[in-house]
């Protein structure tokens, strides 16, 4: 065979893997069945378990904002007595670090979970896997992802804990399940893209439930009725958490197809962003920080801004967020950018990407299906990276501002290595 029609037969290999890995992205069918502790729901969660967002890596390893979020967590947990008993169990291994994704879960930011806090539990019937998230903690920039705890912190995980998850987990166990593919896709076609934006998907998703709110408050409690409503239409970002779990289903329901290189996963930890690739397996491919353009809150400079992790951008793995962002001009009030540019970006995601998403659809691009499928080839061939929508974290905790990332490079080369190390010609 002349080396032509090998390096042929190679990528026709590949194509035909990559085919498949989208079609069990695309055709997955998320489903909000449950809401539960995290101890009680999430696969490997034990009592002392905290998990946060990132590869792996040793306690030492973790600084600033996103050593901070996990110390917190562990004094919210009642897991140590103060700041320096956490580090001292964290590094004898009493109390278990984690990272997020080797647990089905998905975090925002620092992405912090600890067993006690409820999560939402999301379904893909189709490819028999479930995804977790846990909850929105509210409009406040000072919040537990963000690297923040103070009492108010604690007091409102407390609420979401003992008072929002019990009235969720029975309105949701009255509807059988929520499919959440349905509501995603009509937002889309109401101004949000799913990561940034998420005021149309969270008002769906209240109007969704509201026949069982309206039962639970007859049968149950009038007032705990209200509380949750008044939660969801304070806090447009609440469904957030909804759309990295049906994202986080939909991503997982590609993993592990021979030879495909389409992405699977991609993370932001304190120390750099990774991605997984179907074809390869559980290994992280990492690189530097993203480079970011953002638009700050009042009083805030470039100089405030901190990596401290995150993941909601696996919604971008599936084609929503900035693979979106035509769907969402709106968002220039929030991260800057112009309609021009939104739209600009995204056109260039279908150049890096395999497939056009059948439910997903771009009403600015004539309701052409989203970009999905990122293959590390395509990022190699084209220099062109990922536009990643979201939040930006300070140096002192809390939210200081919003911007467009672009995902490094380095990782995508990477990947591509150790695939053609796996799948020589």
């Amino acid at each position: 065979m002349s080396e032509v029609a090998e390096q042929a037969g190679t990528e026709q290999l590949r194509d035909e893997a990559n085919a498949e890995a989208v079609r069990r992205m695309t055709g997955a069918d998320p489903v909000l069945v449950d809401v539960q502790a995290a101890g009680d729901a999430v696969p490997g969660m034990t009592a002392n378990t905290i998990l946060t967002s990132g590869p792996p890596m040793p306690w030492p390893e973790y600084y600033g904002g996103q050593r901070n979020a996990v110390i917190y967590g562990a004094l919210y947990e009642g897991l140590a007595s103060d700041p320096d008993d956490a580090d001292a169990r964290l590094r004898d291994g009493r109390i278990v670090l984690g990272a997020t994704h080797d647990h089905g879960c998905v975090g925002s930011v620092a992405g912090i979970y600890t067993a006690s806090m409820p999560v939402f539990v999301v379904e893909n019937g189709p490819g028999g896997n479930r995804a977790y998230c846990n909850f929105y903690e509210g409009e406040s920039r000072h919040r537990l992802n963000y690297g923040s705890y103070n009492d108010d912190v604690r007091r409102g995980l407390d609420y979401l804990r003992d008072e929002l998850a019990p009235v969720l987990k029975e309105v949701i166990g009255a509807t059988g399940g929520v499919p959440l593919k349905p509501l995603i896709g009509r937002a889309l076609r109401m101004g949000d893209e799913l990561h940034s934006r998420n005021t149309a998907a969270t008002t769906l998703f209240t109007r969704e439930l509201t026949p069982q709110f309206l039962d639970y408050a007859v049968r149950v409690s009038s007032e705990r009725a209200l509380s949750t409503l008044r939660f969801f239409f304070a806090s447009d970002y609440s469904f957030l958490r909804l759309s990295m779990a049906a994202a986080k289903a939909m991503a997982d329901a590609a993993r592990d197809v021979p030879a495909s290189s389409v992405v699977t996963a991609m993370t932001i930890s304190c120390r750099n962003f990774a991605i997984r690739v179907s074809g390869l397996g559980d290994e992280w491919f990492a690189g530097p920080l993203p480079e970011v353009s953002c638009k700050l809150f009042d009083g805030f400079t470039p100089d405030d801004v901190e990596w401290i992790g995150g993941e909601s951008h696996i919604t971008e793995t599936v084609g929503l967020g900035g693979f979106a962002q035509a769907a969402a001009f709106g968002l220039q009030a929030y991260q800057g950018g112009s309609a021009q540019e939104m739209a600009r970006m995204n056109a260039l995601m279908y150049e890096i990407t395999v497939a056009e998403h059948p439910d997903f659809l771009i009403p600015y691009f004539g309701f052409r299906g989203s970009p999905v499928g990122i293959d590390i080839f395509r990022v190699n061939q084209t220099g062109i990276t990922p536009v990643i929508d979201g939040g930006l974290a300070g140096k002192d905790g809390g939210q200081v501002g919003a911007g467009i990332l672009r995902a490094p490079v380095e990782c995508f080369a990477a990947a591509e290595q150790a695939y053609r190390r796996q799948y020589p010609a």
